[in-house]
């Protein structure tokens, strides 16, 4: 009976959590825009044409304009030295480092460096892995880091945030018939939500 009772409870927890998660991300971004922002208007608008949700509207429009510039070569480059200080800062380095990692999944840029998503086989023990190709042209890899036939393979962690880049021989990946999204879901929550492909062959 306890047995049966943890294990609804879990099952509950599994199902409430990333909606409560993502409501509250969206609640946490409007209040602080509107708290901030909102502030921030008022400043410079007379009391009598302010009205609630132009602080929120501006953070909208701060994230899209953010978005915007991020498309050009030298805000990109000012940005990542800004990140070279964090990541020389003892503590802040290994959270900044670990919260870009997770959204770095999400991100739209980022997907477009994921060429493949493949099974790989590990040696002779008949064990496989999910895995993303990041990189087939070896003459962008460093020069002592390439081998022929080879192609890098990013390995990500369940319940995790981080991963392995291996470089894997040819052989021993094959591609799989999933895109970006079910592939990263599924690894990422150990294949307990399961694969939305469904199965060839009919019936």
């Amino acid at each position: 009976m306890l047995k049966f009772i943890s294990r609804n409870i879990l099952t509950g927890l599994v199902t409430i959590l990333p909606v409560v998660f993502t409501l509250y991300l969206l609640y946490w971004f409007a209040i602080t825009a509107e708290s901030m922002l909102g502030n921030m208007i008022r400043l410079v608008l007379p009391r009598n044409l302010y009205w609630p949700g132009m602080g929120l509207i501006a953070g909208l429009v701060v994230v899209f304009v953010v978005g915007l510039l991020m498309h050009a070569y030298l805000v990109q480059r000012l940005f990542a030295k800004g990140e070279q200080l964090l990541y020389r800062m003892p503590l802040i380095k290994s959270v900044y480092r670990a919260i870009r990692d997770f959204f770095d999944y999400f991100s739209p840029t980022k997907k477009k460096e994921f060429e493949q998503v493949v099974a790989v086989s590990i040696g002779d023990t008949g064990m496989q892995v999910i895995g993303f190709v990041t990189q087939a042209d070896m003459q962008c890899l460093p020069k002592d880091f390439r081998e022929e036939d080879s192609v890098l393979v990013y390995l990500p962690l369940s319940y995790m945030i981080g991963g392995y880049a291996v470089l894997m021989p040819r052989s021993a990946v094959r591609p799989l018939d999933m895109n970006m999204e079910e592939a990263m879901r599924f690894t990422l929550t150990a294949g307990v939500t399961g694969s939305t492909t469904p199965p060839s062959g009919g019936g």
